[in-house]
Formats: structure tokens, C-alpha cells, sequence
């Protein structure tokens, strides 16, 4: 599953494809998390991803550590190399109101067959032409 070095999230079915796309190009990703209230703080995680698609082998797996998402496609994992801090100071304060369910929403209401062809058409290649999710 998940050791202390690896984190993982569930990529959702959307517009682009852009993380999946240059994941398989390289392998490198950065994740970064800045603080929009409290102390100004931002905090990155620098590693290799791999993209382990809905339909692949280990899937369930590790998505049994996550809630069920309609629409979830990949999920993406990340063997970190480096976390590191560094201030926030230029991030804008701002509050969280709530979680948007608009994705959830259009993804519940569509077929697995529907979800296919849109993710052909939508998600088969990023916007510099590098191999998406259903290549």
C-alpha cells in the first residue's frame, strides 16, 4: 500500500489531463499546499508519480484508503525524494466555505459507457499532445 515516503490521491474525471500526461513523460510531480488562513505557510512535496489507471491492476487496492468519487479515473502515487517549507507571505488570506459537488454530480449521473467516451474524447491527450488516460 502506502509506506511513510509515498502519498497518493484520487485523480478525478475531468477536462484535462494534464498531471497524467506529463507524469508519464518524466515521472516528476510537485505537490504543493499553502496555507489561505492562519500562519502564512506553504508546505511542497517533490517526488516521482505514477498513475495507476481505474481499470488497472492495484487500483482498488489502494482506493479502499479513500472514500468513493463517481468519476474517479487514476489514482496518482508519489514516491517523495524531498518535502520542504517555505513561507507564504504573497499567499492571499482567504476562508474555505465549502466542498463544490459539481463533478460529483455530472459523474453520478452519467453510464460508465458515457464517462468512457468522455474521457476518449476529453482526456486522450494533454494540451501539448502527450498521451493522456486512454492511450
Amino acid at each position: 500500500m502506502l509506506d511513510p515516503h509515498t502519498v497518493a490521491y484520487l485523480d478525478l474525471t475531468g477536462s484535462g489531463v494534464e498531471t497524467i500526461a506529463h507524469l508519464r513523460q518524466n515521472g516528476r510531480i510537485t505537490l504543493m499546499f499553502c496555507a489561505f488562513s492562519g500562519a502564512p505557510n506553504i508546505v511542497r512535496l517533490y517526488g516521482r508519480g505514477e498513475v495507476i489507471r481505474h481499470d488497472e491492476e492495484g487500483f482498488a487496492e489502494l482506493a479502499a484508503l479513500f472514500a468513493p468519487v463517481p468519476g474517479a479515473r487514476a489514482l496518482i502515487r508519489v514516491r517523495l525524494d524531498r518535502v520542504s517549507t517555505a513561507c507564504g507571505y504573497a499567499v492571499p488570506r482567504t476562508g474555505y466555505e465549502e466542498d463544490r459537488d459539481i463533478l460529483v454530480n455530472w459523474a453520478q449521473h452519467k453510464s460508465a459507457e458515457e464517462i468512457t467516451r468522455y474521457r476518449e474524447k476529453k482526456n486522450s491527450e494533454s494540451v501539448d499532445g502527450l498521451p493522456g488516460i486512454e492511450k
